[in-house]
């Protein structure tokens, strides 16, 4: 039987991640417009940096726990990559779906709303009341799967 839509883009955002070098959460995202696959991205450092895997994780170090003080990370989000990627080669994510490995943190819900993107399916929850919180008074349409 073939899967769904939201099974079989969710099933991408999942390859997408294993490609991840964060040591605390490997994230996949990618972006859907209309049926048709338009980006993707996972979490790492910017490129040509170092990553966590090379160099070690601040967070870790200093015991920040998860969904605070994320500036303190050499990562970008996957959410995030995903959205530069479509930026980087001009395309039109305006009105699109996200799909993530988990819940997007703040920053990326601010990113997200700005972006245009009108849905977001995701899979793991993340400890971020803000992002909902925004999220939903922004109109962007939230479903958890799996």
């Amino acid at each position: 039987m073939r899967p769904s839509w939201n099974e079989y883009y969710m099933q991408v955002a999942e390859v997408v991640k294993s490609r991840s070098t964060c040591l605390r959460r490997q994230v996949g995202a990618v972006i859907v417009k209309d049926k048709r696959l338009l980006t993707t991205g996972y979490n790492g450092a910017p490129s040509g940096l170092k990553h966590c895997d090379e160099v070690g994780c601040l967070r870790e170090e200093l015991g920040i726990p998860s969904g605070q003080r994320h500036e303190l990370c050499r990562g970008t989000h996957a959410e995030q990559n995903a959205i530069i990627q479509a930026a980087c080669h001009g395309i039109e994510i305006k009105k699109a779906t996200i799909y993530v490995t988990v819940q997007p943190c703040i920053l990326c819900a601010k990113m997200i709303i700005n972006a245009g993107i009108e849905k977001i399916v995701f899979k793991g929850d993340y400890p971020d009341k803000l992002s909902r919180q925004l999220l939903e008074e922004a109109g962007i349409e939230l479903e958890k799967v799996g």
